[in-house]
């Protein structure tokens, strides 16, 4: 069970680390303490990049106090950056500057314009948490002396996989030609088959026309011949 906090150690002049101060601040204590809420805690590394993807207003002004508070521990007590971390963070209400408003019926609304004191405390990170830090940082990262080769490997990578891309593309358009001269040979044989097809239809239905009209010729040469004999008296006759 941790020891409970003493009177002394709630006093924030008094608490160990180095800090950094920023005074009058034109921001509500409200919307820093947002802010500051989420690097407590944090390695310097942490902070740092969490204020600069932080879409607020007030992550610069905390950014800047964190800077100078870093720079504070390097210059006045030789401390690395990398082994510091956010031990405390807090910000305390200053004045409230009062403006107003001009409204309807010559009235005025009161504008509040608040302030406040951010302060930032680092502090070092004791061996043990030292490594454990390295460790986890070093599992997150990759060594900056493979980046080069990772990047080849990538395009390499990128490389082979476009011209598989476009093997692929290029068979399938041999294929896609391949299928449609078949296609177009197999079109052109049926089309002559049905052209021959056509032409013995039309060459047996022209025998048969002629046969048919033989057939006729024939009819009426016997009937006019049986016709000349039976009009004809001296065959009768005979």
């Amino acid at each position: 069970m941790a020891a409970p906090i003493t009177h002394d150690e709630r006093r924030t002049n008094e608490r160990p680390g180095v800090r950094a101060q920023h005074r009058f601040a034109r921001v509500s204590a409200y919307k820093a303490r947002e802010v500051l809420d989420l690097i407590r805690g944090k390695s310097v590394a942490e902070a740092r990049t969490m204020l600069q993807f932080l879409d607020r207003a007030v992550a610069e002004t905390v950014a800047k106090v964190l800077d100078s508070a870093v720079a504070n521990a390097a210059n006045n007590n030789d401390i690395p950056p990398e082994e510091l971390f956010v031990a405390s963070a807090y910000a305390d209400e200053g004045p409230t500057l009062k403006r107003w408003r001009p409204r309807a019926r010559g009235r005025a609304t009161r504008i509040r314009k608040r302030t406040c004191h951010i302060t930032i405390i680092v502090g070092r990170y004791s061996p043990e948490e030292l490594t454990k830090v390295r460790e986890r940082m070093a599992g997150r990262e990759r060594p900056s002396g493979d980046a080069a080769a990772d990047r080849a490997r990538r395009v390499a990578r990128s490389r082979a996989a476009q011209e598989q891309d476009d093997a692929t593309e290029d068979g399938a358009t041999a294929d896609e030609g391949a299928e449609d001269s078949a296609a177009d040979t197999a079109l052109a044989e049926d089309e002559s088959v049905q052209d021959a097809d056509e032409t013995a239809a039309d060459d047996t239905a022209a025998a048969d026309t002629d046969t048919a009209a033989d057939d006729a010729a024939t009819a009426d040469e016997d009937a006019t011949a049986s016709e000349d004999g039976e009009n004809d008296p001296e065959q009768k006759d005979d």
